[in-house]
């Protein structure tokens, strides 16, 4: 039997780092978590046309720090920075409604992501907003391939669907591959993500994995934009 691990979390301490990162004592323990798992669906869910990468938290004393990494910073950030006031306020508004304390420093922070190609959130959602405007998926499947292949740092990406592909009454599964995939070697930088693209006949399952190349130094680890 196989044992399939998530290339991110198989990769933490290592390459990785944790994308909540804070310390709390067991009384508070289970309000925090809540938070950043309620936080982090409700941003994924309202920030999905910006094509979000990653969404991290970070924990003091007295302060809440949220970070955004997104290719396209400038419509979640708005004119003057109201798009961050905005998102600010509904950001405390849902904490209020789920009952949840928190400081009264709250900070949003926007990072750009200047290679979209290289990260695969970004790609699945590419994808995904193909397939939603009813192209033909093996048509939206080889262009994100050849868009992504086209990076000199990218070695190897994979593409997977899965569900009714082409509005078919059976579901199934297609797979595209271009170059080297090696998910067991720990040093090797695998980005990977999942996404689903919303079809009136139901969902269709998106799977998109990209190698990166292998990080040997230790002051490389941290993840270029």
């Amino acid at each position: 039997m196989s044992h399939k691990v998530h290339p991110y979390a198989h990769r933490l301490v290592i390459l990785r780092d944790w994308r909540s990162r804070w310390y709390g004592e067991a009384n508070k323990f289970r309000s925090f978590l809540k938070a950043d798992v309620l936080l982090r669906e409700y941003l994924q869910k309202k920030l999905r046309p910006y094509f979000v990468d990653a969404i991290e938290f970070e924990r003091g004393q007295n302060s809440y720090k949220i970070i955004i990494k997104t290719a396209r910073p400038g419509m979640i950030i708005g004119r003057s920075g109201e798009g961050v006031t905005k998102l600010r306020a509904d950001i405390m508004k849902q904490l209020t409604r789920w009952k949840i304390q928190t400081p009264k420093d709250v900070r949003l922070e926007i990072e750009e992501i200047r290679v979209p190609e290289k990260h695969a959130a970004v790609v699945a959602m590419q994808i995904a907003e193909g397939l939603e405007k009813r192209l033909t998926f093996r048509r939206v499947m080889k262009q994100a391939i050849e868009k992504v292949s086209a990076n000199r740092d990218v070695q190897g990406v994979r593409v997977v669907l899965s569900g009714r592909l082409g509005g078919a009454d059976m579901s199934r599964r297609e797979a595209l591959m271009k170059g080297r995939l090696p998910l067991q070697t720990l040093r090797a930088d695998i980005d990977f993500a999942r996404e689903k693209a919303h079809m009136s006949y139901g969902d269709i399952g998106i799977k998109v994995w990209i190698y990166r190349g292998e990080i040997f130094d230790a002051k490389k680890r941290e993840p270029q934009n």
